[in-house]
């Protein structure tokens, strides 16, 4: 558990976050963790590199409306204030916090408080020995440091523990919590680390993350970007719903148009999905087709689907032909229905399109391979 969210043991997945403000500023960082939370976080980050902003969370962790992650890098006590603050967790980074005395120190405050610990294990901040023994970040060298640290926390009788061996390069990244799911069964938290601007960090961690939720590797996840994080948690649903991990977004189905669509299917869909993102309404699927081909077979299957005709679409619903539209009221008969359905599905208090089957935890995978324990860099 990550203050009320479960965590792994086949738990939902759930969809994490991190504030880009300065800590301290206790009214910015609320206002962000509360945007965060309303567009679907589970767990919100905030980073704790001063003492300041380690004072700024008690008020953070009543208000926050989500459970806190605290970030904590180099500073023993910043974690202890952490820890007295209240935090949901605490995520400590091996590559700076790996004093076996200091561990020791952190995981008692953390054991009596019942806080988990995550391992942030990241490329970029790995111990100097283990990137000369390797020569580089490995995905070897990322597992041998995490599992060094769960090692560390586990002599001193502390299990909650948590663990993330992050990337920025997307196939090293699987390899390493390949790996890891080999050899620990800690829930794990992936992410592709500085995965850039959302028009390629999008890709690189729906391609990561995905691959490995997948194969059933994975129980938490964030969607690193530079860019609103609110941004992060819209991506961090979709992949969820694409993989049927979670059904709490629409899904819009279109053809991507052709000579053959009769209509301008591209700006059709926008103007669907536009206002589809105005309304309150439960998740549904949505089909808007641009021909006679594939578009009636993909509107009967949608919850709502229009097949495009000359002049004219025919609208589906629940599988059913309803009729033909003229093109200039098909946005607003589809929005029509989807309002009809999303009534009809409150009142009755079942899902559109069905419950989706969860697929979590690690160590789901058959032993691939394994590598050696021991201090870093040995």
């Amino acid at each position: 558990m990550v203050g009320s969210v479960p965590v792994g043991d086949g738990a939902p997945v759930s969809v994490q976050s991190m504030t880009t403000t300065k800590t301290d500023d206790v009214q910015a960082t609320l206002i962000q963790t509360h945007e965060l939370a309303t567009q679907g976080a589970d767990i919100v980050r905030v980073a704790v590199p001063h003492e300041a902003d380690a004072k700024a969370l008690p008020l953070i962790v009543q208000e926050g409306g989500v459970p806190i992650v605290a970030d904590i890098h180099f500073s023993v006590r910043l974690a202890m204030m952490a820890v007295e603050a209240g935090v949901q967790a605490l995520r400590l980074n091996p590559g700076n916090i790996r004093n076996p005395r200091h561990v020791k120190e952190v995981a008692d405050a953390a054991k009596e408080r019942r806080i988990p610990i995550r391992i942030g294990v990241n490329a970029g901040s790995l111990d100097r020995k283990l990137v000369a023994k390797y020569g580089r970040p490995t995905a070897e060298a990322l597992v041998e440091s995490a599992l060094y640290e769960i090692g560390l926390l586990e002599e001193q009788g502390f299990y909650d523990i948590k663990v993330s061996v992050k990337h920025q390069n997307v196939p090293e990244m699987i390899a390493a919590y390949r790996l890891l799911a080999d050899r620990t069964d800690a829930p794990l938290h992936l992410g592709v680390t500085e995965a850039g601007t959302p028009k390629q960090g999008v890709v690189k961690s729906t391609l990561g993350i995905g691959t490995l939720l997948a194969e059933g590797i994975g129980d938490t996840i964030r969607v690193s970007l530079t860019a609103d994080p609110v941004e992060e948690v819209k991506y961090g649903k979709q992949i969820l719903n694409a993989l049927g991990l979670r059904k709490d977004t629409g899904d819009l189905v279109a053809c991507p148009s052709c000579g053959r669509a009769e209509l301008d299917v591209v700006a059709l869909t926008e103007e669907v999905e536009a206002a589809l993102e105005k309304m309150d309404l439960p998740p549904m699927q949505i089909a808007v087709m641009g021909c006679e081909v594939n578009g009636p077979g993909e509107a009967r299957d949608a919850d709502i689907g229009i097949a495009a005709g000359p002049g004219r679409g025919l609208l589906f619903s629940k599988g059913k032909q309803i009729g033909w539209v003229p093109h200039d009221r098909l946005v607003q008969s589809v929005l029509e229905e989807a309002q009809r359905i999303g009534d009809e599905i409150r009142a009755s208090g079942t899902t559109a399109t069905g419950d989706a089957a969860v697929v979590t935890g690690a160590g789901r995978r058959p032993p691939t391979m394994s590598i050696g324990m021991g201090p870093p860099g040995e």
